[in-house]
């Protein structure tokens, strides 16, 4: 090691114990771009001296036979203890057989792929399949995306956002469990089966998607491979059917309400008794195009998720054209208060068939439809006849591919039925619809 007095000229041919004072004297000489003034504390260290007076430290050594350098930074900025422990760490790996550059660019495709893996986990969240869900309900027309986006929004988004922000496949069956514990502790037990019914058929396209062509491809980057909402159990007390309906009696009584009711409002609710008490909201979106002279068709959708809106023909008494002609169809949609621009909401009918309802006790408007079904089942119109009425029950095999009959005649004939139950007209065994043996 080379000890020189401070004025004695630097031999940069030896290796030298490097201080502050040493670097700040070290000058490149006359007739050279630059030199290398090494360091004996740690082989391979040098700080290069350009004539320009830059002094820039680097580290060289060999690794399997092929040179290796590798810059370190600018004295002072980068001190000499600072530049001897880069220097050590890069000694270290080159004497076990590693190329630094070789190990940094693993660990730069490392840190690329974890970027990578993150920008994923964050674009395919919970939160984002379920919007998915609800915008490709809305593609295939099905009513029901307004609900699931609510109850989304409301007891997942809102309530759990650390858990929205999940990757949707990360999501366990425990956390959705949670969710509606939450929602039942609020005693919403029904809404709490409708989460979980849901986010389970959310998940159930995202898996479909992998096999069925016709879901958007779009779903297949969540790399759902499993359903953690089918690991849950709903609560089968709130899935309990609503027997409470409206009895003959009482039905009486809010038809009579209703019948010299002026207006749109009294049309509209007279229209919704008087086709066999249809599913409000699909009542309430009537599109004018299907508003035939005689019939109106309806867009079902209820069913599997996935499905298109079932269409749903429902005929025209004269007294149920009346009332439509009262609603005075215009623009896109028939029920509407701005001429047709948007439809009437559920929430308002609703609304004015309670304030109709003339005193009757625990008056709901959905109590209506269950009202119509046990009229009509009281004057012996069949189970599969009030069904087609009414849109519910006819699911199979059967019904979706055999049986092409339109029971045009067997729901008119119960809607007949129903007027003259309504006016307290006698309904006599003639009056059903006897069907022919095979």
């Amino acid at each position: 090691m080379a000890r020189q007095s401070k004025t004695a000229a630097i031999d940069y041919t030896l290796t030298h114990d490097l201080t502050a004072g040493l670097l700040e004297r070290a000058k490149c000489p006359d007739g050279v771009p630059f030199v290398l003034l090494k360091d004996t504390d740690k082989k391979g260290l040098r700080l290069r001296i350009t004539k320009a007076g830059g002094k820039h430290w680097q580290f060289e050594t060999r690794v399997k036979g092929k040179l290796f350098t590798r810059a370190l930074g600018e004295w002072p900025t980068v001190t000499i203890g600072d530049a001897r422990a880069k220097a050590h760490d890069l000694r270290g790996l080159t004497e076990q057989g590693t190329d630094p550059r070789i190990l940094e660019r693993q660990q730069q495709a490392e840190i690329e792929s974890a970027r990578v893996a993150q920008l994923e986990a964050e674009k395919f969240t919970l939160t984002n399949l379920l919007t998915a869900y609800c915008d490709y309900l809305k593609s295939l027309e099905r009513i029901s995306h307004k609900a699931a986006r609510t109850i989304f929004k409301v007891h997942v988004v809102e309530a759990w956002p650390k858990l929205a922000a999940l990757p949707a496949n990360e999501v366990t069956g425990e956390q959705i469990a949670d969710m509606m514990r939450r929602v039942i502790e609020q005693g919403k037990d029904r809404t709490a089966n409708k989460l979980r019914s849901y986010i389970r058929a959310a998940y159930q396209v995202a898996i479909a998607s992998r096999s069925k062509p016709s879901i958007p491809l779009s779903f297949k980057a969540f790399n759902v491979r499993s359903n953690p909402a089918s690991d849950t159990m709903p609560d089968e007390t709130a899935n309990r059917a609503d027997k409470h309906p409206l009895s003959a009696a009482e039905m009486r009584q809010y038809w009579q309400t209703i019948k010299p009711m002026p207006g749109f409002i009294g049309a509209a609710l007279r229209l919704h008794l008087l086709t066999g008490g249809q599913r409000i909201e699909q009542l309430c979106s009537l599109l004018t195009a299907n508003v035939g002279a005689d019939s109106i068709t309806l867009l079902d959708g209820k069913g599997r998720p996935g499905k298109a809106p079932r269409p749903h023909t429902v005929p025209l008494i004269v007294p149920a054209a009346t009332a439509l002609q009262g609603c005075n169809p215009q623009g896109a949609h028939a029920i509407s208060l701005n001429g047709g621009k948007t439809h009437l909401s559920s929430a308002a009918f609703s609304r004015w068939a309670v304030a109709a309802s003339a005193g009757i006790v625990d008056f709901q408007a959905k109590r209506i439809r269950s009202g119509v079904e046990t009229i009509l089942a009281s004057a012996r119109i069949s189970t599969d006849h009030r069904g087609r009425l009414q849109s519910h029950g006819i699911a199979g095999v059967q019904a979706r591919h055999y049986d092409g009959h339109d029971y045009m005649d067997e729901k008119r004939h119960a809607l007949e039925t129903l007027f003259s139950l309504l006016e307290g007209v006698p309904v006599t065994s003639g009056n059903v619809v006897q069907l022919k043996a095979a």
